[in-house]
């Protein structure tokens, strides 16, 4: 049995003596393993990364990464992880290659040990050609995976990424997950950050929903799903209708989701028979859906039944 790499116990993080950013945070994460971190903006989550990345000291409990202490041995931690961010952090004046190397150096790396470890993490990016161009020229998609790249490069234990694929294109986001898939093949430990719930879907072995600085369930993919039942009836009325249909089918568990325009969603565990109640419902009121269907269950709706909004919901300031 492998000891967890990442232990949290009771973590709580106070902003300014009032904003509560986190409140008892407690979760373990297996070596050589994708751990999801989802919640909506303000859940938590990049305070938490902070943390754990040792940035910022929590006010309540312990975390543990690697073996080491995150407030005991802070240096120790930072040995043995990569950070990757929302946003880039590199030199624009400086080619690819400098830029990792650089990041070499602080890791304590020697000169030609620092430039033996930029030509093999910008290989295992693909961006070998482009390595020795300056980075202003480079394109959005081609600054995450170099972020990605000198995150690569004191070869960590564990890699932090939070939300590295926002504002990447489609092709952008896969190049993205087929790193980190492969980063995990040769034994990393993998803590992602995302508001995309494919994302999670696609990589996260185990996932944990963060909502208002606190932790409101933890599983994987399948098990989470399985939380809002076996199917999902997915219906859209006219927005004149809407208050009066969330009234009629409140009983069934309809959600009412807090963006303009967006379907109601009600769990349907008797499949068809939820169906035909829903329209019996609607009829008894006279509105007639303009869009009614059965599904299977999205991480989208699990995260909707637990928080009450989507990911990308307004919510408090970002935490």
């Amino acid at each position: 049995m492998h000891h967890p790499i990442i232990e949290v116990r009771g973590l709580g993080k106070v902003f300014r003596g009032e904003i509560r950013a986190l409140t008892d945070v407690s979760f373990e994460v297996a070596p050589g393993t994708v751990h999801g971190l989802l919640g909506p903006n303000g859940a938590g989550k990049t305070t938490l990364i902070r943390i754990l990345t040792t940035l910022l000291a929590q006010d309540a409990g312990t975390a543990l990464v690697a073996g080491a202490d995150v407030v005991r041995d802070p240096a120790a931690v930072r040995a043995r992880i990569g950070l990757a961010g929302q946003y880039a952090a590199v030199d624009d004046y400086l080619t690819g290659r400098e830029n990792v190397e650089m990041v070499g150096r602080l890791y304590g790396l020697r000169a030609e040990e620092s430039r033996r470890r930029a030509t093999d993490v910008l290989e295992r990016i693909r961006m070998i050609d482009a390595g020795d161009r300056q980075v202003k020229t480079y394109s959005g998609g081609m600054r995450k995976r170099l972020d990605l790249a000198a995150s690569l490069v004191g070869r960590p234990q564990v890699l932090f990424l939070d939300e590295p694929t926002t504002g990447l294109d489609p092709a952008g986001r896969r190049d993205v997950w087929e790193l980190v898939r492969g980063l995990v093949d040769d034994g990393t430990t993998v803590m992602l950050t995302t508001q995309y719930l494919d994302e999670a879907d696609q990589l996260a072995d185990r996932i944990t929903v963060l909502a208002a600085g606190r932790i409101v369930r933890e599983g994987t993919s399948d098990e989470l799903k399985a939380t809002v039942g076996g199917a999902m009836v997915e219906l859209r009325v006219s927005e004149s209708d809407r208050a009066q249909a969330l009234d009629a089918l409140t009983e069934l568990g309809a959600y009412n989701q807090h963006n303009g325009g967006a379907p109601v969603l009600l769990p349907a565990a008797g499949g068809v028979d939820t169906l035909r109640e829903v329209l019996l419902r609607l009829d008894a009121v006279r509105i007639t859906p303009d869009h009614l269907s059965l599904r299977k269950p999205t991480l989208d709706d699990v995260f909707l039944s637990l928080t009450g909004h989507t990911t990308t919901s307004p919510d408090r300031e970002a935490a």
